[in-house]
């Protein structure tokens, strides 16, 4: 396939390209470069709406992971970036893509699991509704902005990627430091649940659905088994060899990370991959330490049980 691809520069659009173009794909990457200099990248700028339409045209499929990234203090303008990058970004790009006189398609949107907001110990699927943080609302529109390509009649297929177990960036890497210094801990109680999926997942997920023709709207891409953020704490601990002690309390995560705690830290998400087990996607990592064990590279202690 031609596959067209936004946020190539993220942690998942880095180890992205070269799993398609080793499984024989085209890639080209849709960049806010004002001048790709590379071939197989074309110009776009989401802020001030400007793409090339014509430059869209002969694609199959195109995976959009391009957005402001949630890390930092959420200031008012912060908050402003991260849902305009989502939903005015994935706009322009739907708006195009429907306007195309050979559309691709199917179109590949990253969501995250932050839509179902803070659910306690209930299990949600697709099926289920939005939550009402921040983050919520973001998912919600960035979902939203994708249905001109839907009314084009797009395959649309929203992922809502839950915490991506990488070593190589996101929030996993953020937590290595104070873990491998043995002052790591769970977050308040540790009663909060915690939707994760290895990187690996992540990608083959993608490859799942660009080839999966049942599958449109939203799919869970989080590994079959949610874990308490205690179960995550210990289980972390374990493969580091680190003892876990420091808790931290509500008012401190609010204090370091202000309302980014409240979403991401304190906010409880059990949510399940139901559309990606229908249609027989199976998980390389179901379980959370072969997971870690793999992404980090420790993986003596589970080979010798």
């Amino acid at each position: 396939m031609r596959i067209l691809l936004t946020g190539s520069g993220g942690l998942i659009g880095r180890a992205l390209v070269p799993t398609l173009t080793a499984g024989g794909h085209e890639v080209t990457r849709l960049t806010r470069s004002r001048a790709p200099t590379a071939t197989g990248q074309i110009s776009w700028n989401p802020s001030s709406g400007t793409i090339s339409a014509e430059s869209l045209e002969g694609f199959d499929a195109v995976v959009h992971l391009a957005g402001e990234s949630v890390a930092g203090r959420w200031t008012s303008r912060k908050k402003a970036r991260i849902l305009e990058s989502r939903a005015k970004g994935t706009r322009l790009l739907s708006e195009s893509l429907a306007q195309l006189r050979h559309p691709p398609g199917v179109l590949v949107s990253a969501s995250a699991v932050g839509f179902y907001g803070d659910r306690g110990d209930e299990i949600v699927n697709e099926a289920s509704p939005a939550g009402s943080l921040f983050l919520s609302e973001v998912a919600t529109a960035w979902e939203a902005a994708t249905e001109p390509a839907a009314r084009r009649g797009i395959r649309v297929v929203n992922l809502r990627i839950g915490f991506v177990l990488s070593a190589a960036g996101g929030g996993l890497a953020m937590m290595l430091l104070p873990f491998k210094l043995g002052v790591g801990g769970r977050v308040v109680n540790g009663r909060q649940y915690l939707s994760w999926v290895a990187l690996d997942d992540v990608l083959g997920a993608v490859l799942h659905v660009l080839t999966s023709d049942a599958l449109r709207g939203p799919v869970n891409v989080v590994a079959p088994h949610p874990v308490t953020n205690l179960e995550f704490t210990k289980t972390l601990g374990r493969v580091l060899r680190r003892p876990t002690i420091f808790p931290m309390p509500a008012f401190a995560a609010r204090l370091a990370f202000g309302e980014m705690a409240d979403n991401l830290l304190l906010a409880s998400t059990r949510a399940v991959p139901s559309r990606l087990l229908a249609t027989g996607y199976q998980f390389r990592f179901p379980q959370l330490e072969a997971a870690l064990r793999h992404v980090l590279g420790e993986t003596r202690q589970l080979s010798s049980r």
